[in-house]
């Protein structure tokens, strides 16, 4: 009750009232902005914290390349020799030039896998080309005036009897002569970046077509991608009409996974082979291309190639990049919850060598995730080869609820 001796007025009693009403008023404006504003403000982004990937490590592999000459073998669809020896300047290559003829020829008329092409007739000056090449002691297989072959059939010639005649009667039908053939294949060359070879003729029999174990893995590899040089190559023999059975002069075929391409022999040269090869490295099926040049003789470089390829396939090896379950990330929220961002499988890859693994994390940022959900990717880089493994989450995050996000502005706003 209001004291005797100070009575409250109207006017006392209005203020007061007006008072208490409008911090009421406050209060609940205050509270209905905050709560709603509390409850649906949107949660803090949070990023993984990023774990420390220790690649595998191999010891480099030794591979015995022969002394003599020059070599070097590769893995298709890699870069670079995965051994080489001998000389670095560009040697004589012999009959391996006919891989650059055929793919010349080819690039000019080209000839569909499985197709006999346009047919070539022979005159009287392909009869004297065989002359020619037999007085110079070079391999030659019979020609007649009026002969007809298809271009198949020359190539098959040229590339498993290793005939200097049809592969000079072969660049005549296709360019018009020798030298515009050479000048075409000086422009295919530098078309496909090998600087280091020098062709003067179709057959290799002048010791100026020169070239490097680089150069040469490259031209096998080109050659295996023509299916039509790439079937031709892999014929331990051919039979072609009004000539005969021909054995491939590359008694390699079949040995070892080796399914080509070409020999070569000359005084200059030496015994040369340009090879490949599909070999089984653990459970994968890898092709190799390589070289030797420079050989006493052939059985010499056949040995040597055998090394070789026994040498490399020794080389490969299989390296686990991650196991499931492995750690590439944490997350901890404001609230207090974790989760941990982890490899969802297992996962391998043969690598050459010292061949070096690397890997690079993406994670997503978050809020709340749900247990077993992606989170981001794992690539592993080896050489050329590229591995992705996808990343989940161990745990669920969910809202933290009213209460937290009515007692924890600051981690709101």
């Amino acid at each position: 009750m209001p004291s005797p001796e100070h009575p409250l007025n109207r006017k006392k009693i209005y203020r007061r009232r007006r008072t208490v009403l409008f911090s009421t008023a406050v209060v609940v404006l205050a509270a209905g902005v905050y709560l709603p504003t509390t409850l649906l403000a949107p949660l803090e982004v949070v990023s993984a914290e990023l774990a420390t990937y220790t690649p595998p490590v191999a010891a480099a592999a030794q591979v015995a390349v022969p002394a003599y000459g020059a070599s070097g073998i590769a893995m298709v669809g890699t870069e670079g020799l995965l051994a080489s020896g001998g000389n670095t300047a560009p040697l004589p290559i012999a009959s391996v030039t006919k891989v650059v003829t055929a793919l010349v020829v080819l690039n000019a008329k080209p000839l569909a896998s499985g197709e006999e092409g346009e047919d070539i007739a022979f005159t009287s000056a392909d009869v004297q080309i065989y002359n020619d090449y037999l007085a110079d002691n070079g391999s030659v297989k019979p020609v007649a005036a009026g002969e007809v072959l298809t271009q198949r059939e020359v190539l098959e010639l040229m590339l498993v009897g290793s005939a200097n005649n049809y592969a000079r009667s072969l660049v005549n039908w296709a360019f018009g002569s020798e030298a515009e053939y050479a000048a075409a294949a000086a422009t295919w060359l530098t078309e496909h970046g090998m600087t280091s070879t020098s062709i003067v003729d179709s057959t290799g029999m002048s010791p100026l077509n020169t070239s490097t174990p680089t150069d040469l893995v490259a031209l096998g590899g080109l050659a295996l991608a023509d299916p039509t040089v790439a079937e031709i190559v892999s014929q331990k023999s051919v039979t072609v009409p009004d000539v005969g059975s021909l054995s491939n002069t590359n008694s390699l075929l079949g040995v070892d996974g080796i399914d080509g391409i070409k020999t070569g022999t000359l005084d200059e040269a030496g015994a040369c082979l340009l090879f490949s090869a599909d070999v089984l490295v653990e459970d994968q099926t890898v092709t190799l291309v390589g070289v030797v040049l420079g050989g006493e003789d052939h059985d010499t470089i056949d040995a040597a190639v055998r090394e070789l390829i026994s040498g490399v396939i020794s080389g490969f090896h299989k390296v686990t990049l991650t196991t499931a379950g492995e750690s590439f990330g944490a997350y901890s929220t404001a609230w207090g919850e974790t989760t941990t961002a982890v490899a969802s499988e297992d996962s391998s890859v043969v690598v050459w060598s010292d061949t070096p693994v690397t890997a690079t994390v993406a994670t997503d940022p978050i809020t709340v995730v749900t247990e077993g959900s992606n989170v981001g990717t794992v690539t592993f880089v080896a050489g050329s080869q590229q591995v992705s493994v996808p990343l989940t989450a161990t745990t669920t995050i969910e809202d933290p609820g009213a209460w937290w996000r009515i007692t924890h502005p600051e981690e709101l706003f």
